[in-house]
């Protein structure tokens, strides 16, 4: 498949972030959501990711259920969506966008706190 316009795919992560329920969009707070074209060596190593593997997204942060009373003059978390990986994944832009969709949401609710095994419960 073609790949997106960098405009394109943030106008796909914006549309992911508005499909949360509003009640969640309201307690995002420090916290940025960025695109890169792929993870960095430095993301990529942090995670023991082997050269075979991919990743489609990355929070990186405290949990809003970690955070305590000290939490204060810290730098904003950061989710960061993918945009090659995804690309090579999907057969077309629809399939694109729902990995999009789907990506945005996972990273969102580790930020909830969520790990990966309450967020595979919450999808079946």
């Amino acid at each position: 498949m073609d790949i997106p316009t960098d405009a394109e795919f943030e106008e796909w992560v914006n549309q992911g972030i508005s499909a949360i329920p509003q009640l969640y969009q309201d307690y995002l707070n420090n916290v940025a959501i960025v695109i890169a074209d792929e993870p960095t060596p430095e993301q990529r190593e942090k995670l023991k990711l082997r050269c075979d593997q991919t990743l489609f997204g990355l929070y990186e942060g405290i949990p809003l259920t970690k955070r305590g009373t000290g939490y204060n003059l810290v730098l904003p978390d950061k989710i960061t969506i993918f945009k090659l990986p995804m690309a090579s994944a999907s057969r077309n832009a629809a399939e694109l966008r729902e990995h999009v969709r789907h990506t945005v949401w996972h990273e969102i609710a580790h930020f909830y706190g969520l790990n990966h095994e309450q967020i595979h419960k919450l999808e079946r």
